[in-house]
């Protein structure tokens, strides 16, 4: 591994993305700098560079997509009717994902806990990579090496536990000596748990894949600058695409090493981006999905309920319309992105809730405009990019500090019309009050990102029990009317296993439980369910050539359908998952 002469982890060095072989204008100076990076694909570096030796983070001085974007958290007989028990029944299907890797990228696991051993107590996790460890600034980290004749380059960052080395912690009286990594949150223990826990003592829980291997990414939390460029709520659970991106290339090393396939279950999300897959994080999906022996499962979101989207059409022959923003009281701030078609061209201006007027701001590429009021204690900076470079679209990127609480109008003008379509976009829950919301709000159109990939399978939400969709569950489609969600899979008051009071306090029958709802669950379930399939098809030796597209295939043909609804549709895409079914008609 190649020495970096900083620690990516520090808050005081700043990530960008970019591709590989850009020669953009807007990319730091790197003669100029002390710096280091990671190559998470082919098609994408990560910089670290010193943070106090660069320019201000904004549009005007950084390409839209070398940003990194933040992301936050998506969150028995919901396996019966998944289908999936049916599956464990039958002799020639009962592998239970023996054979197939899934990598959950999340907040770690609890690896004490014995549903994720085998009979003689060893462990099914086969690595662990926490981008955490170690936690001081001034130490560099070691990082994650792979062996000479892998295809992959180092990692730079972060710490890797093996198999050996989880197996000797969970012999040890003292376990975190040896592997201190550990999941404070209970979501990432959760997920695995839907995914691939194994039998409770108590019999009352089973996980989807109960024999498959474990591959885990503790992420570590968004960095200061990032969380201040975006405004989030300070309390928010909050984590960079770079860092996603990363894990993703530490899992498919894993399953390069352990030679198995691999199943990546990414139940993170964020309102932020086109909304049609293009983004750094979106494009390394799609690229990875068509390799064979690989799947992704990607949560659809919880923002259907929520007030989030707008979806602006002004009529031709109508030079403006008002979007009615209300902002709460004591927001810190907010970020809000205006998307619209290649064909259209949009300018805008501000009412704010004491009727001060910004007129229309002029059009003007490569800077960002600042608009003061004289009765608000308000900032807003707006950015245009007439032409996203992930996209092709145009971009209106806006930063709301300090907002005035009450209701906010952005005028939207028409400099450019064929179509009159727009989306505009809030953060994702957590990120800002939950009270900021759109007045007359679209539910439609709310698959976060990178939910909205072509390749890898979307996940929403229903409720096992009655067969209903999740009230929050994301609807598509794409904003270019892609079919998004692929299935819905059961997402609601789902039991699973919790976190222990006390670290490693495990002992008899009993096995802390709790229960979660959200698009997590659900795109943990299926994630289990694909295992199943894989461990069939390619372990053994059924269909070996299975990639992203053939299992999406197989699940779209079984999954079930109400008769009362047309398929495809928003929120259920094209059905509900039955694992069993997707067997069965393999035989007409």
């Amino acid at each position: 591994m190649s020495t970096c002469p900083l620690n990516p982890t520090s808050e005081t060095v700043a990530d960008f993305i970019f591709r590989q072989g850009s020669a953009s204008r807007r990319l730091p100076q790197l003669e100029r700098e002390i710096f280091c990076f990671d190559t998470p694909s082919r098609e994408f570096a990560i910089l670290y560079l010193p943070l106090d030796s660069l320019p201000d983070i904004n549009m005007a001085n950084y390409e839209y997509y070398s940003i990194p974007k933040l992301y936050t958290l998506l969150d028995s007989s919901s396996l019966e009717t998944s289908g999936i028990l049916s599956v464990f029944r039958q002799p020639a299907l009962s592998g239970q994902g023996e054979g197939v890797l899934i990598g959950m990228i999340d907040t770690g696991i609890d690896y004490l806990n014995p549903l994720f051993q085998k009979a003689d107590g060893s462990t099914r996790i086969l690595g662990i990579w926490d981008q955490n460890i170690p936690k001081a600034p001034d130490i560099i980290p070691p990082g994650v090496n792979p062996s000479p004749r892998s295809q992959y380059s180092p990692i730079q960052y972060g710490t890797s536990y093996t198999e050996a080395q989880i197996n000797e912690a969970i012999r040890s009286d003292n376990p975190l000596e040896i592997v201190p990594s550990t999941d404070t949150e209970g979501h990432g223990t959760f997920m695995a748990g839907i995914a691939a826990g194994g039998q409770s003592p108590s019999g009352d829980f089973i996980g989807a894949a109960p024999k498959a291997s474990l591959g885990i990414v503790k992420l570590k939390p968004a960095k200061k600058y990032l969380r201040n460029f975006y405004l989030i709520r300070e309390d928010a659970a909050a984590y960079q695409e770079n860092d996603i991106m990363m894990g993703i290339k530490y899992l498919r090393i894993l399953s390069e090493q352990v030679k198995m396939p691999l199943v990546l279950c990414i139940s993170m999300g964020t309102t932020w981006g086109s909304h049609e897959g293009s983004s750094p994080l979106g494009y390394m999906l799609q690229t990875a999905s068509q390799h064979i022996g690989m799947a992704s499962v990607v949560s659809a979101g919880n923002e259907a309920g929520l007030s989030h989207h707008y979806f602006g059409t002004i009529p031709s022959g109508e030079s403006w319309e008002d979007v009615e923003i209300r902002v709460a009281e004591g927001e810190r701030g907010f970020v809000a992105e205006f998307w619209a078609d290649v064909l259209d061209l949009y300018t805008v201006g501000f009412i704010s809730p004491s009727g001060e007027t910004i007129s229309r701001i002029p059009l003007s590429l490569g800077h960002d405009s600042r608009v003061s009021f004289l009765l608000e204690p308000t900032k807003i900076s707006v950015s245009y990019l007439s032409n996203e470079a992930g996209s092709g679209r145009q971009l209106i990127f806006f930063r709301f500090q300090d907002p005035s609480p009450g209701v906010w109008r952005i005028r939207v003008y028409n400099s450019l019309y064929l179509r009159g379509q727009y989306h505009i976009w809030l953060p994702i829950e957590g990120f800002a009050s939950p009270d900021t919301i759109f007045l007359k709000p679209s539910p439609d159109t709310t698959i976060t990102n990178p939910g909205n990939v072509a390749f890898p399978l979307t996940i929403s939400t229903y409720d096992h029990r009655d067969g209903s969709i999740y009230l929050h569950s994301s609807r598509g489609y794409t904003i270019n009317e892609q079919i998004k969600p692929d299935i819905a899979a059961p997402g609601v008051d789902v039991y699973g296993p919790a976190l222990p009071r006390i670290q490693g306090s495990y002992g008899g029958s009993q096995i802390p439980m709790t229960r979660r709802t959200g698009s997590s669950v659900a795109a943990a379930l299926a994630a289990g369910a694909i295992a199943n399939l894989m461990a069939w098809g390619i372990v053994q030796g059924n269909d070996p050539s299975m990639n992203n597209v053939s299992i999406r295939g197989y699940l779209i043909r079984g999954a079930q359908r109400n008769p009362a609804f047309q398929y495809p549709n928003r929120e259920y895409g094209y059905g509900t998952l039955d694992l069993y079914q997707s067997f069965l008609q393999l035989r007409e």
